[in-house]
């Protein structure tokens, strides 16, 4: 695979934009039906946006935190799952170039800049919390590891080159495997029926004597030893795709109400979009909106700025400002992409518009860690001067 090269941050915003506009259309027919995007994501991959956050020094843009965010709300705009299925692809490019050996590095970084994809093997059912694992990473007398387990929710797995594979190995700590996806032992399965997010294929992935190579195995226990802005990126995207499902949903209710909707009959008017009600609504959701992308930017912006100066006080101020840009970016997902329907009225309930695709792409992707414990960290750390706990998910 060849993939173009992006050179800096306006190019790399000029493309999403672009290629958002291509993905919106066909996004609802692609729901719908439930068809894999497996063309668009090829063209992700050629356009070189998936290689943005590689370092100046092995040949990428290495963009900021606030111009990956915002690729990731265009995205959203457009196909809240077409925007899901990179999100672990930057989560683990940011694991290898925290933890990984210069080889490794040159290796990866050159397969991102190729265009190649990675995807995720990280949660697991059944098991006591999100955090707990039973896959297992056991070294061989060879030199090479064998990997044993089960994974769920693996979002980007079906599409991708590689897969990172969270994994305990016998002295109890987490290490990253990055497997090919079609290295023998390695099943994945297209599983996942849930109701909204429909095209990510967040199924599942068997490892059955997957063999690793050490040079492929990376120590992400490190990663939380000492300041760290694992967990801030992550959540970052998380609320940035949030954010451009709000955004995505108002679009289409204004598009709706202006062209499709019809005045209430006891308005006496002639438009639907002159009724001083709806005005009144859609203004309260335009500021919910406005509230939610200023405060996503906010929060990339502390990101970067603890890049460039990385302590315990910056990593807890970026950690604290993504936790409430995410908190404030997934009510406004639901709030936003439920009221379309307030809005417009009984036709835009239909299944033939399937406008109901944003409503349930938020509500699922909203699920993904609770605000209310995010608040708590906020709380925590506004009285009482306590910092987040070091994970990947605040």
């Amino acid at each position: 695979m060849t993939a173009h090269v992006i050179t800096d941050e306006a190019e790399a915003l000029a493309v999403a934009a672009a290629l958002a506009d291509d993905f919106r259309i066909g996004a609802a027919e692609r729901d719908a039906e439930r068809r894999l995007p497996c063309a668009e994501l090829d063209r992700l991959s050629a356009s070189g946006l998936l290689a943005v956050t590689v370092p100046a020094e092995y040949g990428g843009a290495d963009v900021s935190a606030r111009t990956l965010a915002e690729v990731f709300r265009l995205l959203g705009s457009a196909d809240g799952s077409l925007a899901q299925i990179p999100q672990s692809h930057f989560v683990y490019a940011n694991v290898i170039r925290r933890q990984g050996t210069e080889p490794q590095r040159t290796f990866f970084f050159a397969e991102l800049l190729a265009g190649r994809r990675f995807g995720n093997a990280q949660s697991e059912a059944g098991t006591k919390h999100v955090q707990d694992f039973r896959t297992r990473l056991e070294r061989r007398p060879d030199g090479f590891h064998a990997l044993n387990g089960v994974k769920h929710y693996c979002t980007g797995a079906l599409f991708a080159d590689w897969i990172p594979v969270l994994a305990c190995a016998e002295d109890d700590n987490m290490y990253v495997a990055f497997v090919p996806r079609t290295a023998p032992g390695v099943t994945v399965i297209d599983d996942w029926d849930g109701m909204g997010q429909r095209t990510t294929a967040s199924g599942s992935v068997r490892l059955d004597g997957v063999l690793v190579p050490a040079d492929r195995v990376l120590p992400h226990h490190l990663t939380f030893q000492g300041p760290q802005l694992h967990g801030a990126i992550a959540q970052l995207l998380h609320a940035a795709i949030d954010v451009g499902i709000a955004g995505g949903a108002l679009a289409q209710a204004v598009e709706f109400v202006r062209t499709k909707s019809r005045a209430w009959f006891e308005s006496g008017l002639e438009t639907a979009a002159e009724d001083p009600l709806l005005i009144q609504r859609f203004g309260e959701l335009a500021i919910q909106l406005r509230a939610s992308e200023a405060l996503l930017r906010e929060a990339a912006g502390a990101v970067d700025a603890a890049r460039g100066h990385l302590t315990d006080d910056t990593a807890a101020e970026a950690s604290i400002a993504v936790a409430v840009a995410k908190v404030r970016a997934a009510e406004a997902a639901v709030d936003v992409a439920s009221a379309l329907f307030e809005v417009s009225g009984t036709r835009s309930a239909l299944n033939s518009t399937n406008l109901h695709r944003h409503w349930r792409d938020a509500r699922i992707h909203t699920l993904h860690d609770p605000p209310r414990w995010k608040i708590q960290h906020i709380g925590r750390y506004v009285l009482s001067d306590i910092r987040p706990p070091r994970h990947g998910l605040l």
